[in-house]
């Protein structure tokens, strides 16, 4: 892994946003290459990498002359505050620019995505700093993993279409995917890579801006459109109304078992409204894909199936609930019917 990130040049990539001070025997940029082989060695107390870095023998390929006492928690912890000063976005896009030119990759697509991130313990509310960049908040909020009960806070994230992280970004715990995806979508796109065809996301990269973004910038949108947006309710309709469709994709079953999948579709085009950057309505002639696919179908029924069975075991049980008891009148017996 060391060999990478040198021939990346990380460390001197980031010693250009935080130069290195003669006070300080060990730079920032050799102090993360510390903690990434710390991270990987699994131990991310700030305490213990020196120590288990020694254990390893990796402090002389770090830096010659280093020994344990430089990588103190105390000037790891300097190092991170550093970084976030110089603005977290700007390094990483540096160092990640650099790497799709060391390895020559193509960028034709860029994916955005966001996701939580869980933390434990106590967060107290601390001032929130007017001039100096504001450190993400953690907050309770809609948790992906299922943890309601636990603050997070919301890490985006952009890569190529060969997974090489572009850019990344930490919200408060309870920023909305609705108005953040746009926003980290708008940030990938001023990057400027050369080639880029378009983005992916999810739905709810779906909205006014991101569809006048790409217009603006000429790049394409995969998204899924809303169930709630009135044009895929409207093509929903049509696609319904439609013979056959024809046949975009032929795929055979993951197992013998399985059926072929296929995905039939059509590709139309509709008035949509958009924003501009300027904050200009307008209605534009969108292109949308509508498409059906055997495999969701299936899905769709065997899901629609499990759910009238157990719709019909809770009426059931419902009505032995109520054959099981005694009633004074026929009136009491079809109020405990309806209950």
């Amino acid at each position: 892994m060391l060999g990478v990130v040198r021939k990346l040049n990380v460390a001197a990539l980031i010693e250009t946003f935080c130069p290195p001070h003669p006070a300080h025997l060990l730079s920032c940029g050799r102090g993360v290459e510390a903690l990434l082989l710390a991270i990987l060695d699994g131990h991310h107390a700030l305490y213990k990498v020196g120590r288990r870095l020694e254990e390893r023998g990796m402090l002389p390929l770090l830096q010659p002359g280093l020994n344990r006492t430089s990588l103190h928690d105390d000037r790891l912890g300097q190092i991170l505050d550093a970084l976030f000063a110089a603005h977290l976005n700007r390094v990483f896009g540096a160092i990640a620019l650099n790497a799709l030119e060391v390895y020559a990759l193509s960028t034709p697509w860029l994916h955005q995505d966001t996701t939580t991130i869980t933390l434990y313990g106590a967060y107290a509310e601390e001032a929130r700093p007017a001039q100096e960049p504001v450190p993400p908040r953690p907050a309770y909020g809609h948790s992906k993993d299922g943890h309601e009960d636990l603050k997070q806070v919301l890490l985006r994230l952009g890569v190529s279409s060969d997974g090489l992280p572009l850019r990344m970004g930490v919200r408060d715990g309870n920023t909305s995917d609705s108005t953040e995806t746009p926003v980290a979508i708008e940030e990938c796109v001023a990057l400027g890579l050369d080639g880029v065809r378009g983005i992916v996301a999810d739905s709810k990269a779906y909205c006014k801006r991101t569809l006048g973004l790409c217009l603006e910038q000429r790049v394409g949108l995969i998204t899924l459109v809303p169930r709630t947006c009135a044009v895929r309710q409207e093509l929903e309709t049509w696609g319904q109304q439609q013979g056959a469709l024809p046949l975009l994709l032929d795929k055979p079953g993951r197992t013998s078992q399985e059926p072929p999948r296929r995905w039939h579709g059509h590709s139309v085009t509709r008035p949509v409204e958009v924003e501009y950057a300027d904050g200009r309505l307008a209605v534009e002639e969108i292109r949308f894909l509508v498409v059906h696919s055997s495999q969701l179908a299936q899905q769709a029924a065997i899901a629609s199936t499990a759910a009238q069975t157990k719709e019909a075991q809770r009426i059931a049980e419902h009505i032995q609930r109520v054959e099981a008891r005694w009633f004074a009148c026929a009136a009491d017996a079809e109020a405990a019917i309806t209950d």
